[in-house]
């Protein structure tokens, strides 16, 4: 029987890489959709809703199918969901501004959200909150106002100073309840359950929330190691095509990367190292278990042969 609800989180932390499927755009989310989904080879599935139709009703098709078609064969009750939302993360108004999107998206029962066009750790932060629940308190700064003094008028508490070491406190959480009961039957839990498990891990060892980032701009990439200490986060990608884009590279850059490209990957890579967070990169079954030994721990192949040599070589004990 599965451990956890999030197989992710689950493999993540026996140290184990992680490999996606799905689309980053066209992505046809039906009830038929998510039933076979429920038998995929993946780890966790990727919605692109980035680009792809932000498409609410559907998402609730989808994950009820692959509820109904469960468990998978690790005693998951689904895999892993994991959606795109269209919000560029470039700054903490802008992803307030847009928060509702996070709340429809994670009502619906899936397992993490990737912000895309994460360019400063103050974005990211209110991305983090808009997650939260304002009842978990981990990593929020202890010094801002109670609960009980804003009811006497002091303001909301919307970002915190830092820690000793240097770390973002983080402000309450912002989503609101009502969502639970949609959500809470997916993960196969209670209301209450839910309440206390959808939280981000690693910030909240208990958290079944996998949040990522994609650092796909210039800006991004120069503010990754404030990006990456930002609590709550649990994994980062380095966005290849719209880096490249923002290099003048009209077509998608491949390893090796163009020097400047090169240098972004390696200061990425040592950001989510210094603060314990998954890299994510693509691979192929050629360069795979050369990628895990360096560090990479999610893998973007939507090639079920990657997956398969990736896991030989780890040793995975979990099925797929």
């Amino acid at each position: 029987m599965a451990n956890r609800i999030n197989r992710a989180i689950e493999l993540l932390l026996q140290g184990q890489a992680i490999y996606y499927d799905g689309p980053h755009t066209g992505h046809v989310l039906t009830y038929e959709e998510g039933r076979a989904d429920a038998e995929t080879w993946a780890d966790y599935i990727n919605v692109g809703m980035e680009h792809g139709a932000f498409d609410m009703t559907g998402l609730a098709a989808y994950m009820r199918g692959m509820v109904e078609a469960g468990p998978t064969r690790s005693g998951h009750a689904t895999p892993a969901v994991i959606v795109e939302a269209p919000v560029n993360g470039t700054d903490a108004a802008n992803v307030r501004f847009n928060a509702w999107q996070f709340r429809q998206i994670l009502g619906r029962g899936v397992h993490g959200i990737l912000l895309c066009q994460a360019e400063t750790a103050d974005a990211v932060r209110a991305f983090v909150e808009a997650c939260r629940f304002p009842h978990q308190l981990a990593g929020v700064d202890p010094s801002l106002p109670s609960p009980v003094d804003r009811l006497r008028g002091a303001p909301r508490p919307v970002r915190g100073s830092r820690t000793a070491d240097g770390r973002p406190w983080l402000g309450t959480g912002t989503r609101g309840r009502g969502s639970e009961p949609t959500a809470a039957p997916v993960w196969g839990v209670t209301d209450l359950e839910y309440l206390a498990r959808c939280d981000p891990w690693p910030l909240n060892p208990d958290g079944e929330l996998l949040l990522g980032v994609k650092l796909e701009s210039p800006e991004g990439i120069a503010n990754c190691e404030a990006i990456a200490a930002v609590p709550g986060i649990g994994f980062a990608e380095l966005g290849p095509g719209d880096l490249g884009l923002s290099l003048g590279y009209t077509s998608v850059p491949r390893q090796p990367y163009p020097p400047a490209m090169q240098a972004a990957r390696t200061r990425v890579m040592a950001a989510c190292r210094a603060h314990g967070i998954a890299y994510l990169e693509g691979c192929s079954p050629d360069n795979v278990a050369a990628r895990i030994d360096e560090g990479v721990r999610v893998v973007a192949g939507h090639d079920p042969e990657t997956a398969r040599v990736g896991r030989a070589h780890q040793k995975r004990p979990m099925p797929v």
